[in-house]
């Protein structure tokens, strides 16, 4: 009697398992069905909020490299400080821009989100600093040092408009999905 009773309870215990088991595999199969090509697409595209964020970043690069750089030339000489007060006055922004971007690098699975952004605010002001190099150092200071002044008049809401644009001469690291 009791084989008789551990065999009908191991029975039903594996018939339910055999049930868990298909519902298991049809979910596993559902994530990842689903999961797998948002996984790609996140790897391969920006979203917009961290579009706006590189491109946030990017024009907060260009301005320390335009207030570093113009300094030393004629009119320059309260550039950086005016790149500081930018600094100051957006924190709370460029913070906002910082940790979009190290979440988008944590969820594509950047063993250091944090180096990976550094390395993304290196290159760009390494880019921006080669412009610099290639227009002649003066040109590029008559060209640029209004743009630190523009900034500084500038609400949140503006320069997240201009973070958003689209610039051809200037594209992100990653195109915009969809």
């Amino acid at each position: 009697m009791t084989f008789t009773v551990n065999l009908r309870i191991t029975k039903a215990v594996i018939d339910y398992f055999k049930g868990f088991a298909v519902v298991l595999r049809f979910l596993l199969l559902a994530v990842f069905m689903v999961g797998v090509p948002a996984l790609v697409e996140a790897r391969g595209c920006y979203s917009l909020s961290e579009f706006e964020s590189e491109q946030g970043l990017r024009i907060h690069s260009e301005l320390m490299v335009i207030g570093l750089t113009c300094q030393k030339v004629p009119g320059g000489d309260k550039l950086f400080p005016k790149y500081q007060t930018f600094t100051r006055k957006n924190q709370y922004l460029l913070e906002e821009y910082e940790n979009t971007m190290i979440r988008h690098y944590r969820a594509v699975g950047a063993t250091s989100p944090a180096k990976s952004l550094h390395n993304l605010r290196t290159g760009m002001a390494n880019e921006i600093s080669q412009k610099a190099i290639r227009m002649n150092i003066g040109a590029f200071c008559g060209h640029y040092k209004n743009r630190i002044d523009q900034a500084l008049q500038m609400d949140h809401d503006t320069i997240r408009r201009w973070a958003q644009k689209r610039w051809p001469t200037q594209p992100p690291s990653k195109p915009l999905c969809g």
